[in-house]
């Protein structure tokens, strides 16, 4: 057993942060109406603004973000292709078609559709009969494609979310977070790249009924390159969005907006925000050593960590305050000890705003030491674990 320790490094850097991801409060002046918000620049992954982004709200359509991404795994692991065609059933029909009155692409009844048509119903008209004619096809039934999608949400690291259909109408067990879609958003860019184009087709024809695509900000030329937009009563209009300008991406999940028209002016200031407020900085350079680990057993001491790769994060342009970068390991690592090794994590916070984490690894090789080395190093890790 272990007493979980930290290896701290302070920088007397002047930058401030505006991330915090506990906080509701305006951050750096800045505020928006939003309920539930979280906004990270993709790259780095550090956090602009952050409030309640862990609360589980209703999830609406923005369920239609794993329904793709369970869809375009299908694709991936050749289960499908994108010219497999599945029947339009009186059930799809019923539920997510003509007579549901929602968002539909009019399949027609007992017709037979292609699969990449129905992505296109789903990523450009968020079409409900599209995403059950998907989830019969690929599961069997809407239910066993649901347990699939939150299947898939769990060996992403989605932990609170869970999808009780694959459209994202009313159901108490459609649940989602702010943070959870922006980790899901940032998967699709990152494994399906291949498929994110159809996000962005300005409209989609089919049963001779054309519709423009419905993501809202697509028309205000400001960056966006998807995602979704939701809406229940109980948790009112939500949006996910990409947005790549500027040599900026941004991804953006808000939730409990009060309407259509706020929603659409809300994003444009965060986004417009985030773009103009913040630069990129580096803290550490590629191989550069971070931190030390205290090594049990070996013919050394100690261990240099260091990051993957380069370690940058997005700061406000009008810094003021210092950072804190924190390794964090399980004391102490036990020798051998062979380049390369996982060990913990780097936390780079401002106060108390956590930016980003950063997985940190051993650079150095450490051998086993003598006997008389490995006793010593006993002692003193009995004595640490007592105190």
């Amino acid at each position: 057993m272990h007493r979980r320790l930290f290896a701290a490094v302070v920088f007397s850097l002047f930058f401030i942060s505006v991330a915090h991801a506990q906080s509701a409060a305006p951050q750096a002046g800045f505020d928006v109406k939003a309920k539930q918000v979280y906004l990270i620049e993709a790259q780095t992954g550090t956090v602009l603004f952050a409030r309640a982004e862990d609360d589980t709200v209703p999830a609406a359509s923005l369920a239609k973000l794993m329904t793709m991404a369970t869809v375009f795994k299908a694709l991936a692991d050749g289960g499908i292709t994108l010219e497999t065609q599945y029947p339009v059933t009186e059930y799809a029909w019923r539920t997510g078609g003509a007579p549901s009155r929602t968002s539909t692409m009019f399949a027609a009844l007992k017709s037979n559709v292609r699969v990449e048509d129905l992505i296109r119903g789903v990523t450009v008209q968020f079409a409900n009969d599209a995403c059950i004619i998907l989830g019969e096809g690929i599961a069997g039934s809407e239910a066993a494609f649901a347990e699939q999608m939150t299947k898939e949400a769990r060996a992403l690291g989605l932990v609170k979310s869970n999808f009780a259909n694959a459209t994202g109408l009313p159901n108490p067990d459609n649940k989602v977070t702010m943070r959870e879609m922006v980790l899901l958003a940032r998967h699709l860019q990152t494994t399906y790249p291949q498929h994110m184009r159809y996000y962005l087709e300005p409209e989609f024809e089919w049963n001779k009924i054309k519709q423009r695509n419905r993501n809202p900000l697509l028309a205000l030329n400001i960056g966006v390159t998807g995602f979704v937009t939701g809406f229940s009563e109980e948790g009112g209009y939500s949006i996910v969005a990409a947005v790549n300008r500027d040599g900026k991406h941004l991804l953006l999940a808000m939730g409990g907006l009060e309407n259509e028209k706020t929603r659409i002016e809300e994003s444009r200031r965060i986004i417009e925000w985030a773009l103009s407020s913040f630069e990129r900085r580096t803290l550490f350079k590629e191989g550069e050593a971070i931190a030390d680990a205290s090594v049990y057993g070996g013919d050394a001491s100690t261990v240099p960590l260091v990051a993957g790769e380069q370690v940058d994060v997005f700061l406000p342009k009008d810094n003021s305050q210092r950072l804190v970068a924190r390794v964090v390991y399980s004391w102490p690592v036990r020798a051998p000890v062979t380049p390369g090794q996982a060990v913990g994590t780097l936390k780079i916070w401002n106060d108390k705003q956590l930016l980003r984490e950063v997985p940190v690894k051993t650079a150095g090789t450490v051998g086993e030491g003598t006997l008389r080395a490995r006793a010593l190093d006993a002692l003193i890790e009995l004595f640490f674990f007592w105190i």
